[in-house]
């Protein structure tokens, strides 16, 4: 293959852009997997007072995008393996499992944990609302550092 019809297919794969088959459906999960997760990730950072959850911030749709959007066909089958178990239970059952796969520090649970912290702390809500961070703002004073 030469470089520039490399370049093309680049380009013509770069253009394309994933869309639900209806407004606010998920791009990879069924809807019963896509609030599964959203339950899951709701469990693992919930709203409270100083700030909204996972929800809140669509920590399901990221994770949804993004697995839509992976490469690797493995990286999609198994978060369709890690969730199936999920999908037909009830919120309470499903708390109870999440707990259970945590104390076997199970690793769709670590992948699922991290997916959620690094989704919702890089959202709007994340950053500004539950962590505050204001962004680079002036330093009236040099706090300084004491090295001793």
């Amino acid at each position: 293959m030469q470089r520039r019809d490399l370049l093309k297919l680049l380009i013509g794969t770069a253009a394309l852009q994933l869309t639900a088959a209806e407004p606010g459906a998920p791009l990879y999960f069924s809807k019963p997997e896509f609030a599964a997760l959203d339950d899951l990730s709701e469990m693992i950072i919930p709203a409270d007072e100083h700030s909204p959850g996972a929800r809140d911030a669509q920590v399901a749709a990221y994770i949804d995008k993004t697995v839509a959007e992976a490469f690797l066909p493995e990286d999609k089958t198994s978060w369709r393996k890690g969730l199936s178990p999920f999908v037909p239970l009830n919120k309470a059952q499903r708390l109870t499992l999440l707990t259970e796969l945590a104390a076997k520090n199970d690793p769709f649970f670590q992948r699922l944990k991290e997916s959620t912290a690094y989704a919702y702390h890089t959202s709007k809500i994340g950053i500004h609302q539950d962590i505050q961070y204001l962004g680079n703002v002036i330093q009236i004073e040099f706090a300084g550092y004491d090295a001793t």
